[in-house]
């Protein structure tokens, strides 16, 4: 690993929640209600949060926005279905104080139909000093909305008005925006939305704003195709989020196919990985994409999947409620299910996988009292349709993981270095296996299950 990267970051375990859903805040905002104090529920579920292992906090969009948060109106004003901007300060406090990070959405590719500069443009037309803040105004056609203009969505969506951020004052609106969040809320980083889309110059920029700022900020990514290293580079961002990886943790496992993950994790994290200096944030899910429980009709698979996200390269995430096997799926015009309101007591009390968030915490300890499986190397060391087995390593510590995803036990032949003389599992009760000129056999490991090994040395 990249040491260079701000050193909480890699130790993390990210905890992400979208907030708008979480707190049960309406669909819609009607910009004069007075401000609703909901995210008091954040601060309420910290020590849940804390008690699985999770030592930074992700909050999806916050900001006064006109519904889901990724259409912003107010760079500057906390959304008033959420709270004002003193009940941020107050849970920005509450989290630093539990010793844990925060970072929040930074939407700044487009703003909503809300947006104040937007208004202005609908208002004055031409003759608004905002027209340049925005991509492809034209004043000889109609929007689909029937304004008096034209302008380039994102991706076709004409609630959503692409910011032109080429524009010097944009750069400035924005970048302030961020001093503010720094300065009254003690954010750590941003989660950049569709960082694909942002302009480079406008990403270089921004970095080097935040780091003057606050030398260890962290800039993450939201990337879904392409050379991750064209945005994680010391130039520009600190991480992407990694759905190759996503993808293959999953499906790998629904398709009986640890030949997939192992393929995108020699390519990324191997000897010659390519990503191998950069710690990707890793996730089984999100605010966007289906519940990975829902993919699985067994889910004991839940376990091994959840055993390979704590033990990877990278930093891994747990969005809220999947620590208890919740499901959901989103449709073609809707992601509510993705983003329910959840209550801590309800959970606790009626999860579908009740056990699994004790599983999630051993994993969490694991990862923080073993220095292999946060900075060290990745090498595979054996790889079949439902077994995997790969080796974390530094110089000063050698880890083992085996995963087992088939419904009996397994066996594991491993040839290890010669050097190595006895496997401690510390996922399983310290039990040790013995190591012989390098080769290590375990009998068995558990159905839907795995083993942590740390080995001894000469």
């Amino acid at each position: 690993m990249n040491l260079t990267q701000p050193d909480w970051a890699i130790d993390a375990v990210f905890y992400h929640i979208y907030p708008l859903g979480f707190c049960g805040a309406p669909r819609r905002n009607d910009f004069k209600s007075a401000p609703l104090d909901r995210l008091e529920k954040v601060g309420r579920w910290l020590p849940h949060v804390r008690a699985l292992g999770a030592n930074a906090l992700y909050l999806g969009p916050l900001f006064e926005s006109s519904a889901h948060g990724y259409d912003t109106a107010d760079y500057y004003h906390v959304d008033r279905r959420l709270g004002a901007n003193a009940d941020l300060a107050r849970l920005s406090a509450e989290i630093h104080a539990g010793g844990m990070r925060l970072i929040l959405d930074g939407v700044f590719n487009h703003v909503g139909r809300d947006f104040w500069a937007f208004r202005d443009l609908q208002q004055n037309g031409p003759a608004s000093p905002y027209a340049g803040w925005f991509e492809g105004v034209r004043f000889d056609a109609q929007s689909p909305y029937g304004d008096a203009f034209t302008y380039q969505p994102w991706e076709g969506h004409y609630d959503l008005v692409q910011l032109n951020l080429r524009n010097p004052q944009v750069r400035e609106h924005i970048f302030e925006a961020v001093r503010t969040w720094v300065n009254k809320f003690a954010i750590d980083g941003l989660r950049l939305d569709v960082a694909y889309c942002l302009d480079m110059d406008f990403l270089r920029e921004l970095a080097a704003f935040c780091r003057a700022l606050k030398a260890d900020f962290w800039l993450l990514g939201e990337v879904v195709h392409g050379d991750y290293a064209q945005w994680a580079n010391p130039q520009t961002l600190d991480s992407v989020t990694n759905y190759e990886a996503f993808k293959g943790l999953y499906s790998s496992l629904v398709d009986k196919n640890y030949f997939e993950i192992a393929y995108s994790l020699n390519r990324e994290f191997g000897p010659e990985g390519i990503y191998k200096d950069i710690p990707l944030y890793n996730f089984v899910d999100n605010h966007d994409v289906d519940r990975v429980a829902g993919r699985f009709s067994n889910p004991a698979l839940l376990r091994p999947l959840y055993l390979l996200l704590f033990t990877m390269p990278g930093v891994p995430s747990i969005y809220y409620g999947s620590e208890w096997g919740l499901a959901g799926s989103r449709t073609p015009q809707d992601d509510s299910a993705l983003r329910p309101c959840l209550e801590l007591a309800e959970m606790e009390r009626s999860a579908p996988q009740p056990d699994l968030p004790q599983f999630i915490q051993r994993l969490a300890a694991l990862r923080a009292a073993l220095p292999a499986l946060r900075h060290g190397a990745y090498r595979q060391l054996f790889v079949s349709h439902e077994q995997l087995a790969f080796a974390r390593f530094t110089a000063d510590q050698y880890v083992v993981v085996l995963s087992n995803a088939a419904g009996q036990p397994a066996a594991f032949d491993l040839q290890l270095p010669e050097n190595t003389v006895e496997a401690v599992d510390v996922l399983n009760g310290n039990k040790r296996w013995p190591i012989e000129r390098g080769h290590l056999r375990v009998d068995a490991v558990d159905a839907h299950w795995g083993a942590i090994l740390e080995l001894g040395r000469d």
